[in-house]
This record gives structure tokens, sequence and C-alpha cells, in this order.
């Protein structure tokens, strides 16, 4: 009970539980459709490098939070850069070959971006988003484009202002574009259309699929309930995700976390970095000497309990 409570209460160190849980039986599920030991190893890798970036200390995630238009800006540019350059298949370039690896760079980068615009609007990171949503229409990407449609729109539920009006109408307009053109990709294995074929390599692969997937949007649904004062952050944080869900439901898009691919795993990672560290703290907010004598665990005793 103590742990349940205090996991509540830390946004993303319970993100983490559910990374792992859900990159854990995604693992389950590759094990029992056979893929290549390969796949597995990758997403290990993927989880330890994102594990890495959010146990960065406190001072450093706190600059990226000061920081966060112009690293908006980077990403960007990276998505732009990616539309332009990245590895071309059958018309869309949505990746990057890096020492034999591919990466997709808007499953990185999309979801912290805009869980921190949900917490920080400013001129720069608006112009990050309608960037990025204009990447998302020439690579075409409809998966991440929809993502920042549902995102953006949960956002405009509850904070609107003219920045968030602004780059909800570029990610309509995206959306709209990746729609009129073809996406003729082929289904992928273990990355593709798993959420259904998964039942049809065993009942607990299937399970497996869909209990991971279903994890992967607790720390919103926490969060909602136990910190009314950040709603806006989890909902763009919870819509973002079930964006990525939906899509690989419906499409030839990769099922995030799941399925074979580190690049939904690092992304998740960093969009936890993006949430409150403490439920109840605002951006930027150093917690209070009270607030940890309260607190029933402190972080360092909880991830011990955890281990």
């Amino acid at each position: 009970m103590t742990i349940a409570h205090a996991l509540t209460r830390r946004p993303r160190t319970l993100g983490i539980v559910c990374a792992v849980c859900a990159v854990a039986l995604g693992l389950l599920y590759l094990a029992l459709a056979g893929a290549p030991a390969r796949y597995l190893a990758i997403n290990v890798a993927a989880l330890a490098i994102g594990l890495a970036v959010l146990a960065m200390p406190g001072r450093l995630a706190t600059a990226g939070q000061q920081w966060a238009g112009a690293a908006s800006a980077a990403g960007a540019i990276a998505l732009l850069a990616t539309a332009l350059v990245g590895a071309d298949v059958d018309g869309a370039a949505r990746w990057v070959r890096l020492s034999g690896f591919v990466i997709q760079p808007s499953l990185i980068l999309l979801p912290v971006m805009l869980v921190a615009f949900s917490r920080s609007r400013s001129t720069l990171a608006t112009a990050s988003i309608v960037a990025a949503a204009a990447a998302m229409a020439v690579q075409p990407d409809r998966a991440m484009a929809g993502m920042l449609v549902l995102s953006l729109a949960a956002i405009a539920t509850l904070r609107r202002d003219t920045h968030v009006l602004v780059a909800l109408a570029a990610s309509v307009a995206s959306f709209a574009v990746t729609l009129a053109r073809a996406d003729t990709l082929p289904t992928s294995p273990y990355v593709d259309q798993i959420v259904y074929s998964s039942f049809d390599i065993h009942a607990v692969a299937g399970m497996a699929v869909w209990v991971g997937l279903a994890t992967l949007l607790v720390p919103a649904l926490v969060g909602w309930h136990r910190d009314a004062g950040n709603r806006a952050v989890y909902a763009a944080f919870g819509a973002a995700w079930t964006g990525a869900i939906v899509a690989a439901a419906i499409g030839n898009y990769p099922t995030p976390i799941v399925g074979y691919g580190g690049s939904a795993i690092i992304g998740y990672a960093l969009s936890l970095l993006a949430l409150p560290r403490l439920a109840g703290a605002h951006a930027g907010a150093v917690p209070q000497a009270s607030d940890e004598m309260d607190s029933p665990l402190s972080d360092r005793h909880l991830r011990v309990e955890l281990a």
C-alpha cells in the first residue's frame, strides 16, 4: 500500500514501472511469435537508453525545462530534416539509418514535444509544433499527424489560448494532407498489425500485447485523478500515446513499446521526462522540504523497494 501510494504521487516513477512492464510484455509477445533474438535485444537496449535519460541529474532535467522552447525547435528541425533527407521507403521518408540501425525520429521526439508544449507555450514552442506538423505532412506520416491532432485537441479542451489554437490548426491541416496522400507501405513482421494478429499466435501473446498497450496509459489516468492542477499535461501525454495505439490498431504503423522497435520505447521515456516529478508540482517548481517530509517514501527509498 505504501509503495502504491508513493507511485501515484510520482508520475515519472510510475511511468518507469509502466514502461518496464510494457517492454517485458512485448518481449513475451516477441518470444512467442518467434522473433529473432536480435529484436528482443534491441528493445531491451532501447529501454536501457530511455532509463538512462530518466536518470539524469535533477539540475540537468531542470535546465531542460528552462530551455524547452529551444529543445522543441531542435526537435522540429530534426523532423524536417528526416522528411527531406531521411531514408525513403515507397515514397515515405520517416526513418534515419544509424550504424545499421533504423530509427523513427517522430516516435522519439513528437510525444515529448507535445507534453512539453502542454506545460509551457511560447512563440518558439508554437512555431516548433507547426514545423513538426509540416514535417509529418511532407514525410508523410498519417499516424504521427493523428497523434498531433489528438494531443493538441486534448490540450485545447483544457487550456485554450492562441498558441494552442494555431498549433491545432496546423496539425489538422497536416493530418488532412496525409489522408489525401497514398500510404502503401507493406506490413512489417513483429511491428505492424500485431494488435489483433497476436491472438493468432497464442492467447497469451495477444493478452501480452493488449495489457502492455493499456499499461502505457496508466500514468495519464492516475495523474488525471491525483493531480488536477496538471491535467492538461496528463491529457497531452495520454492522447499522444492513445493516438499511436489507435494508429497501430487500424493501419500499418508501429505498435508502440510491445512491438519490435526501439524508437517508441525511447520516445516514451522522453515523454515521461516532461511529466511533473511530483503530483501537484508545476513546471519548474522545486519541491519544498515539508512536501518531502509528508511523503511516505523518498524517491531513493521507493527505488530500493521497487528493485
